[in-house]
């Protein structure tokens, strides 16, 4: 046991380079993904749930939900509050999004990483979405639905800007 750990931190040492890169903290991460996918896969068989056939339209949904929702969650004012234990504010990013500094170390870093970071927060919507398409799709595609008209309304209300701007001259 001891000669994995010390692996492990070796690996650890060799990959940072001197840099704090909490990487157990990012393997907790993971692992608390498998086991939340995992053990949806087996509610799912024991309540005899199937995973539905997605069509080009679902799959369309779901990918401008998973954009909306995980830039709503990673960059909005609104859930700083949910960030804020891990990051801390630096002003603004653009168009109604936020700059946040991650702070703190181990899973502390890990977790603001994570939520921070429309990119690495897509694939946590979309495994979610993905669930609720198994176990409630009607709701599912309500709440896609209504995401999918935001994310159409903020693209309208960007291109009103531009063209506004460009009116004036």
């Amino acid at each position: 046991m001891n000669s994995v750990i010390d692996t492990v931190k070796e690996n650890e040492r060799e990959y940072s380079q001197g840099e704090q890169r909490p990487l157990r903290s990012y393997a907790g991460t993971l692992a608390v993904y498998g086991m939340a996918v995992g053990g949806t896969a087996l509610v799912a068989r024991l309540t005899g749930r199937r995973a539905p056939r997605l069509g080009l339209w679902d799959v369309a949904l779901m990918a401008v939900t998973t954009h909306k929702a995980s830039r709503t969650l990673a960059k909005d004012s609104v859930t700083s509050p949910l960030r804020a234990p891990f990051t801390r504010y630096k002003g603004t990013a653009g168009p109604a999004e936020l700059a946040e500094e991650v702070r703190g170390k181990g899973v502390k870093h890990a977790i603001g990483e994570l939520i921070t970071c429309p990119f690495c927060m897509a694939q946590w919507i979309g495994t979610a979405y993905a669930v609720g398409m198994t176990f409630a799709p009607d709701a599912t595609r309500l709440a896609g639905a209504t995401m999918t008209a935001v994310a159409g309304a903020d693209w309208l209300q960007l291109a009103y800007a531009r063209l506004q701007k460009a009116a004036e001259g």
